[in-house]
Formats: structure tokens, C-alpha cells, sequence
């Protein structure tokens, strides 16, 4: 059986982040900022990267659900929201800083789905349980 590896996380990770980022961040370069410009004349060459874009999310969501299920994102987002308001009540961020929020909930949504494509993997090593998605005989 293949093992996480931090390689194997930081993969996902990676590729998570770049699909998060690349459908929508707040620089202005993005495929929602890129088809807003054209739009109502979208290209087929647009068609063709959200259709891309659309198949990788559908893929990391399953994944996400599948392994860590509605709780897990819960929980994932929870942590998330706790560690912004830690860093708001530390100094470490203002509220003035605008784009921060916007920033963090990318990255949020990023590491929710990377872990949600790794945890199969984190839990067998962690705690020797194997995922399957075939259900149990009756």
C-alpha cells in the first residue's frame, strides 16, 4: 500500500493552491477575473479552462468528502476561523488589511482540500485504518 510521504502532501497541497487560486484570488488575475472581461463573449478557449478547472474541483471535493466527510470540513474550517481570530486578537493582522480575509479563506479552502485528498493516507498511517469506498457486504 502507497505511504503518505510530506512530498506526497506538499503535492497536493500545491495542487490544491493552484486550483483555488487560479479560478479566483484577489489580484485580479484569475479565470473568474479573465471571463468577466470577456464576458457576455467567451471564448472556447475559456469553455475549455473552466470545464478543466471544474473537473479538477469536482475531483478534489469528492475526495474531500469521501475522506473527511462534512464533520472534517467543519472542523477544518472551524480551526481555520479560530487561527484568523487569533491572529486579529494578537495584532498580527487588522482589520484594515481588507484583502487579508480574502486571502486566508483561499488558503483555508486550499488546505481543507488538501488534506481532504491526503487524509486516507494521514489516517492508515497515523492509525492503521484503511478508507474504502466499497460498501460492506450485508
Amino acid at each position: 500500500m502507497p505511504q503518505i510521504t510530506f512530498a506526497g502532501f506538499a503535492f497536493r497541497m500545491i495542487a490544491a493552491i493552484f486550483i483555488v487560486f487560479a479560478t479566483f484570488n484577489p489580484t485580479g488575475h484569475s479565470y473568474a477575473h479573465w471571463v468577466a472581461a470577456a464576458f457576455p463573449k467567451v471564448s472556447a478557449v475559456q469553455v475549455v479552462a473552466g470545464i478543466v478547472l471544474l473537473i479538477l474541483w469536482v475531483v478534489l471535493v469528492v475526495a474531500t468528502m469521501r475522506s473527511i466527510g462534512r464533520i472534517g470540513i467543519f472542523l477544518v474550517a472551524a480551526l481555520f476561523a479560530a487561527l484568523t481570530w487569533l491572529a486579529f486578537s494578537m495584532g498580527w493582522l487588522s482589520m484594515t488589511q481588507k484583502s487579508a480575509i480574502g486571502w486566508i479563506a483561499l488558503f483555508a479552502l486550499a488546505f481543507t482540500l488538501a488534506i481532504g485528498s491526503s487524509w486516507s493516507f494521514i489516517n492508515r498511517r497515523l492509525f492503521g485504518q484503511v478508507d474504502t469506498d466499497t460498501p460492506t457486504p450485508r
